[in-house]
């Protein structure tokens, strides 16, 4: 990959709009950020368990100096699998979404308050099936060409997280950890360590897919 596609917004936006999205790593990239023991399961793409449909949005947009951000989201703390987690914008998909990209435009506006219009899909990443909460995921990758003003729900946003993109192709981000789990067990998983936040589980493997695009 040439790195100066990172160097600015314009030049990231650019390389993103040249993916083919219908040729895409896949599970192959996914799971290299997946729990070993998670592997199995991710693989079932839910298979027999009515697995929930849901989408997400990887949201860039440039810094005040042209650098290419990335928004996260930090989860409130709430008894269910994802609680205190960092994610990206999206949720579930509801009967009167007309598509998977809508919904997760819709989930983006409602949780962190970016107008659809504002942004501009590019594609769609491969779909990706979460075990602990049984969702199988829509991720779509989008640009607005001017920092959005965020307005998160508190309900459903406790913080968002702006990161430099180019921070992810960094090897010190990478790193194993100890992770605990809501039900009190500790695993050993593959995450990404930016800023003091640690990104790991499906929104790791989500964007570990558009690393390796890009570094092919």
């Amino acid at each position: 990959m040439r790195m100066d596609c990172l160097n600015t917004y314009e030049n990231l936006k650019s390389s993103l709009q040249r993916i083919d999205y219908s040729k895409l790593p896949g599970l192959d990239a996914q799971l290299r950020m997946a729990p070993e023991f998670r592997h199995e399961e991710v693989k079932s793409m839910g298979a027999g368990n009515s697995a929930i449909k849901s989408s997400v949005l990887l949201l860039f947009y440039p810094s005040e100096t042209d650098h290419p951000l990335l928004v996260f989201i930090l989860r409130p703390e709430y008894n269910g699998a994802h609680s205190g987690q960092i994610s990206f914008p999206g949720g579930r998909y509801e009967r009167d979404d007309p598509g998977m990209e809508y919904t997760a435009l819709r989930e983006t506006h409602e949780e962190i308050g970016v107008n659809p219009e504002q942004v501009e899909v590019l594609g769609k990443l491969s779909d990706l099936y979460i075990p602990p909460s049984n969702y199988l995921v829509y991720p779509f990758v989008g640009v607005a060409d001017h920092r959005p003003v965020f307005k998160p729900d508190p309900l459903e946003v406790a913080a968002i997280i702006e990161i430099d993109f180019s921070l992810f192709f960094q090897k010190e981000h990478f790193i194993f950890k100890s992770v605990h789990l809501r039900d009190g067990t500790i695993i050993q998983t593959p995450c990404f360590t930016i800023n003091g936040h640690i990104i790991w589980g499906a929104t790791a493997m989500i964007l570990e897919e558009l690393l390796a695009t890009l570094r092919s």
